[in-house]
């Protein structure tokens, strides 16, 4: 691995990080940044890029059910949860009760409930044990998906040429973009209801 592969899996695996832990991903599209990231590596650097997403996004994930088991239910009312929206927060919780730490799993792929499920999981008193098994192997799917996408952009950019890929990354870069609006404009529809 390069020392600039090197970098570039750490900047991926502090994104996944943050927006796991800090409930960036609910403001910023972070699969998207990622991806772009990861679309930079060349292929022996994405399985290193899996195991660090995998383990930023994990790292994340603990200190959200940390922080709910920390403050309970008061962090429903919080205004940090309203940013992110109150929607989601329920919608989360709803998946807790249902299901369990499948929930924990599964949500990892969901990107509107992603953000808020490990802190709800420690609100609900979600056994450690449970919520850790399915916080890890729910990160790794994640990381392959997303390593996986990395690498299809990369390969479509050797068959399209520089100029293909920049409209790619451009055309990747604009739907984030859209999909990042759309998301604050919900979270604030929701804060003000």
């Amino acid at each position: 691995m390069s020392s600039a592969d090197g970098w570039s899996v750490l900047l991926a695996g502090l994104l996944a990080f943050a927006e796991s832990a800090l409930g960036v991903g609910a403001f910023f599209p972070g699969e998207v940044a990622i991806t772009a990231v990861v679309a930079g590596l060349d292929r022996a650097s994405q399985g290193a890029a899996v195991l660090v997403l995998a383990l930023g996004a994990t790292a994340g994930d603990h200190v959200g059910y940390l922080l709910g088991r920390r403050f309970g239910p008061r962090l429903a009312g919080s205004r940090l949860v309203r940013r992110v929206g109150v929607d989601r927060w329920a919608t989360a919780t709803r998946l807790v009760q249902r299901r369990g730490a499948p929930a924990v799993f599964v949500s990892r792929l969901l990107p509107l409930v992603r953000t808020v499920m490990p802190a709800v999981a420690g609100v609900a008193g979600m056994r450690y044990a449970w919520f850790a098994a399915a916080s890890v192997s729910g990160s790794l799917v994640w990381a392959m998906v997303w390593v996986t996408a990395g690498g299809a952009v990369r390969a479509l950019g050797a068959l399209a040429g520089p100029a293909g890929l920049l409209l790619l990354v451009s055309a990747v870069g604009a739907a984030g973009l859209v999909r990042w609006v759309l998301r604050r404009r919900a979270a604030r529809a929701t804060a003000r209801a």
